[in-house]
This record gives C-alpha cells, sequence and structure tokens, in this order.
C-alpha cells in the first residue's frame, strides 16, 4: 500500500474568513483591555464592531485562549459576575486580584474597575 497524500489545505470560504476576522476583532479587543480593568463579554463584543455578540465572545475565548496570552480573566459577565470560560473562577479571581481589582463573591464592580476605552 502507498501511503495516503497529505490532505491539501484550502482556502478559507467567504464565511470561515469572515469569522477569521471576527475572531480576530475580539482577541484584540480584549487584548486592549488593560491591567486592573475589566469589560463585560457585550462591551468587548460591541468595542469589536459585533454588536449583540456577547456570546460569541464567549465561545471564542473558550476556544482560543489556550496558549496565547490573552487576558480572558478581565471579561466578565455585565453585572461583573466571574463567568469562568479559559480557566478556573479562582484563578480568574486570582489573577485579577493580582492586577489590583477587588474581587467579592465572585463579583467585581464595574463602576470601580470597568474599562473606558476612550480614557485609554
Amino acid at each position: 500500500m502507498s501511503p495516503r497524500p497529505a490532505p491539501r489545505r484550502r482556502a478559507p470560504s467567504g464565511a470561515e474568513a469572515l469569522q477569521d476576522a471576527r475572531v480576530q476583532r475580539i482577541l484584540a479587543t480584549v487584548d486592549a483591555i488593560p491591567p486592573g480593568r475589566v469589560a463585560s463579554y457585550g462591551q468587548v463584543a460591541e468595542e469589536a464592531g459585533l454588536p449583540r455578540a456577547a456570546r460569541f465572545v464567549g465561545t471564542v475565548l473558550r476556544r482560543f485562549v489556550a496558549n496565547r496570552g490573552v487576558p480572558w480573566h478581565r471579561v466578565l459577565g455585565a453585572d461583573g459576575t466571574i463567568r469562568v470560560v479559559g480557566g478556573t473562577a479562582r484563578d480568574q479571581a486570582r489573577l485579577l486580584r493580582e492586577e489590583g481589582v477587588t474581587v467579592r463573591n465572585g463579583r467585581v464592580a464595574m463602576a470601580d474597575f470597568g474599562w473606558q476605552p476612550a480614557e485609554d
């Protein structure tokens, strides 16, 4: 038997290319959140130009943060609640505390630590 040829890598379809662009915008937005600040999934979606795509932000973080150095721990629920996507709730709280963010009962005061991109 002869060995099977390696599969050819095909060019991404229009939908896949769009998906890649959306993913890159989300990752760039999360990367822009400065240490000591947090943002909600919805805010990340809005800043990335993807309004009403908060769930997609969670999906992207679950799939793409491993070994990429993306500060996933700075993204929280709209009410400041820790919703784990890239690690454990304990890890997320620890990472936030290391940046000076106060975490009480699994929640961060968004009014105190929320990211305001216009101020950066």
